[in-house]
């Protein structure tokens, strides 16, 4: 059963500040973040289409879910990457013509 009681109006207007500091990160979310600056650093270095890296995955980690965060980190910087499968990881290089998907539909210039 709730509760209800009237109340001052100040404390409608006002409230309560208390002295908030900003939390701490957990350990995954650390890592995930130092993981994206890393992936936008190393993106920063892909200019050509001969620059090309590969993405190594730790044991722990989901392919898939890297591969979402590195398109994430391109978007972020605005450049258009392709990623595909390597033994060990991913290969990502920046996008051209001949790397680009032909599956889907075709892209429209725009208006």
């Amino acid at each position: 059963m709730v509760k209800i009681r009237q109340v001052d109006v100040a404390m409608l207007d006002k409230p309560k500040s208390s002295p908030t500091r900003p939390r701490e990160l957990s350990p995954a979310a650390a890592a995930r973040q130092a993981q994206h600056r890393q992936f936008v650093r190393m993106l920063s270095k892909i200019s050509d289409r001969d620059a090309v890296f590969e993405v190594r995955l730790d044991k722990s980690e989901k392919p898939l879910t890297v591969r979402q965060r590195l398109m994430k980190a391109a978007d972020e910087a605005g450049k258009e990457i392709v990623v595909r499968k390597s033994e060990r990881g991913w290969l990502v290089g920046l996008a051209t013509d001949d790397r680009r998907s032909k599956r889907g539909r075709r892209r429209t210039t725009r208006a």
